[in-house]
């Protein structure tokens, strides 16, 4: 299983991290496209690309909302030729991108329809719109692998788009692994339904420390947040195992997107120990190693670390991310 983390580079520090995270033996690297809390996120991956090797690159992730699929596509072709064919494509139906312009996540079937056009670009096809044929018309130039496109997804109607329309899916369901087993399993099963194969991963929510309290506090913000995913409107919360359709009632409820990833502000209250246990994975390398082993064991292709919230403490940042490639990477590597 290879591990990747989604990491905020803050202005100015794009190629730095990048260069670091290598270092550490990471296999990707994804920086948020949320363009009012980050840098504009395809001109940090360009730098990040110059600035390394080896590790794949590409927002975690990008939307369907806030770019045109024809600009989605065009800046990830061109990641893919200035990096050497390390690009990687991470789209969702959009969170704090399309909430800092009011507006919504895009409905299921939009999405789809955008999805199916930003496939089509990145072949070298021509796109119907609106009578227009439509295509990137420099394709023929890049001479550079298809880039694939990974769907981050929860509930089970993106799952299943992403059966049908993508080359893999990460699923943002937590890290417990009956759970998370569980919803890999329907995402198996859509893609066998579609005659399609795709490579699966998992968003995981992890900070190592050998102090457990620390650790839970540094990952209680990004916890909630990602756990909130299955609090959005249409998601039926009685399919939910006991601890997440709890604290999805809550989310939905209390979280307050002005402090969207932070950790220790209040929608974080109902956000329970014992709930970051079973959501993300927090305490020290022994638990974390075996926590992670569990995830490879279900036949996971990737996972993307999320390496603690917004307002952690930087040093626990720091130690946590590297144990993460010093110890984490290297166990599950032949998983």
């Amino acid at each position: 299983m290879d591990v990747g983390v989604l990491a905020v580079a803050g202005p100015g520090r794009a190629a730095d991290t990048a260069r670091r995270l290598e270092a550490l033996g990471l296999h990707t690297l994804l920086f948020p496209d949320s363009q009012n809390l980050a840098p504009e996120v395809w001109g940090q991956l360009m730098l990040a690309a110059k600035a390394t090797e080896r590790i794949r690159l590409g927002p975690g992730v990008s939307n369907s909302i806030t770019r045109d699929a024809a600009v989605t596509a065009s800046a990830a072709l061109a990641l893919q030729v200035e990096s050497g064919g390390r690009a990687v494509l991470g789209i969702g139906r959009g969170d704090s991108s399309v909430q800092r312009i009011g507006r919504r996540e895009d409905p299921v079937a939009s999405f789809e329809r955008y999805l199916t056009a930003v496939q089509a670009y990145l072949a070298g096809e021509a796109v119907d719109r609106d009578g227009f044929a439509s295509r990137l018309e420099w394709y023929e130039h890049a001479k550079v692998a298809k880039v694939p496109v990974e769907v981050a997804a929860t509930g089970r109607k993106v799952i299943e788009v992403a059966a049908r329309r993508a080359d893999a899916v990460c699923l943002a369901a937590g890290a417990d692994p009956e759970y998370l087993g569980s919803v890999l399993e329907h995402a198996r099963d859509a893609a066998r339904a579609a005659g399609r194969t795709l490579r699966y991963g998992a968003f995981v929510n992890a900070v190592i420390h050998d102090d457990v309290a620390v650790a839970r506090d540094a990952v209680r913000g990004s916890a909630a947040s990602f756990a909130r995913f299955s609090a959005f409107r249409g998601s039926d919360l009685a399919r939910l195992p006991a601890p997440l359709a709890a604290a999805a009632r809550w989310l939905r409820e209390n979280y307050d997107m002005r402090e969207h990833t932070r950790t220790g502000v209040p929608h974080t209250a109902g956000i329970s120990d014992e709930f970051v246990d079973w959501f993300a994975i927090a305490g020290p390398v022994d638990v974390a190693r075996e926590r992670f082993g569990r995830l490879a064991a279900l036949g996971l292709d990737f996972c993307y670390v999320i390496p603690g919230s917004a307002g952690m403490p930087r040093d626990v940042a720091v130690t946590s991310l590297v144990r993460l490639g010093q110890e984490i990477v290297p166990a599950v590597a032949n998983a």
